[in-house]
């Protein structure tokens, strides 16, 4: 039971971001602080209590409809908030991966949360504050054709905090102690491979959008690709990048078959480099390792 709450506990937590999300979107586009003023419906402007605010189940038990009004709440809502909640469940397995597979081979099946040593849970927050600031971006560059530098700056600034807790020697986890951590010249090499992957990923971005002279792409999208790369490393950005870009290809066809697009209309490619990039994280490895077993007869 203690794993299954743990998870409805991420998820919860999840839903709860996605909510805030869905209000720093619409605050960024009208130019509001979202740290101050309480919410509302943005059709009536009515202030809503606590009721209107449960994720997802608000917009179950008020028929997707705003209690004031009546307009039609955008599905945007319930949408964003299963998946933020999803992704931090996906999150939380993948970067706690090793402590389970460690107690697992311990024979130790039952353990509480705040067992994990401190890098490990920083690491963990800062996954989560990051695929936040992914999320929050693919929304806004969807709707509005922009990346927020107001986002896209605290997600370097984390990411780096995040690769930076990569050089601590988290190798051999002990739970219910804090582990001696030390540095070796090997410790550095994630860094490194992420800011390697982070500059390259950017100067290709930042080629093609000088020689469409931003007719291709846009220059959010070049410091979109340092985050993206920072964040994955080499080779799991060649994951990203290769996703986004058949992804994209795949969805422009199909928006030109149905007529909601024609060959010169403006797609915002943000969404799909985000999309490209939780592949890459989550499933890059073992991408490239089949991909790689190909060749190897």
């Amino acid at each position: 039971m203690g794993f299954w709450f743990l998870l409805l506990w991420v998820f919860t937590l999840g839903t709860i971001v996605g909510s805030f999300l869905n209000c720093l979107v619409y605050r960024l586009k009208e130019n509001k602080s979202f740290a101050r003023g309480r919410s509302f419906c943005p059709k009536c402007k009515h202030i809503l209590s606590w009721p209107d605010l449960i994720p997802i189940l608000s917009f179950v038990w008020l028929g997707g409809r705003c209690r004031y009004c009546g307009q039609k709440i955008s599905f945007q809502y319930p949408i964003v908030e299963i998946i933020t909640g999803l992704l931090f469940v996906v999150a939380a397995n993948y970067e706690l991966r090793l402590p389970a597979i460690t107690l697992a081979q311990a024979g130790i099946t039952n353990y509480e949360f705040s067992a994990l040593n401190w890098p490990v849970t920083i690491k963990l927050f800062s996954l989560w504050f990051i695929s936040s600031c992914l999320i929050a971006i693919f929304i806004y560059d969807l709707k509005h054709y922009l990346i927020p530098d107001q986002v896209l700056y605290p997600a370097i600034a984390a990411t780096f905090l995040y690769k930076t807790l990569a050089v601590l020697d988290c190798g051999n986890l002990n739970f219910g102690c804090v582990s001696d951590f030390g540095f070796r010249i090997s410790d550095f090499h994630p860094l490194q491979q992420a800011l390697l992957a982070g500059v390259g990923a950017s100067l290709f971005f930042l080629l093609i959008w000088f020689v469409s002279r931003g007719q291709w792409m846009g220059f959010g999208d070049v410091k979109l690709a340092l985050l993206l790369g920072l964040f994955l490393g080499w080779p799991s950005i060649v994951v990203a990048l290769f996703s986004a870009f058949l992804i994209g290809a795949v969805a422009g066809i199909i928006l030109l078959i149905l007529g909601l697009k024609k060959m010169k209309s403006e797609v915002p490619f943000g969404p799909f480099l985000i999309t490209g990039t939780f592949i890459g994280l989550f499933w890059g490895q073992q991408i490239v390792s089949w991909y790689l077993s190909m060749f190897i007869y």
